[in-house]
């Protein structure tokens, strides 16, 4: 009995130990933790973009890797890639910001 309860305590800490692993982050890849960060940033770089009435947000993507936003999408004028990437940047939690906006 005493050598069941000690297999299937540590049979627990390795399956504990595995899972833990499984979330952490690496250079290519991110944590659960930064996923849902990245995914906040996301959505309020998209809000902010949105909320900007000289902008086309449907014509805007957004995505987010450990804090780094890429733009991309089409504009009309050089001036409304300046200006989504300038709202990116005021974005709390942004650490940089990468536009690949093109003009039409």
């Amino acid at each position: 009995m005493h050598i069941a309860r000690r297999f299937a305590t540590m049979l627990f800490a390795a399956s504990l130990v595995a899972t833990l692993a499984g979330c952490a982050s690496t250079p290519t890849k991110e944590g659960t933790g930064e996923y849902i960060d990245d995914a906040a940033i996301t959505l309020k770089v998209k809000a902010s973009i949105f909320n900007e009435p000289t902008l086309k947000a449907t014509e805007i993507n957004v995505e987010t890797f450990k804090g780094d936003v890429q733009l991309s999408g089409f504009v009309a004028q050089p001036e409304d890639a300046q200006k989504a990437a300038n709202i990116a940047r005021g974005v709390k939690g942004v650490v940089s910001v990468k536009n690949d906006i093109r003009v039409k």
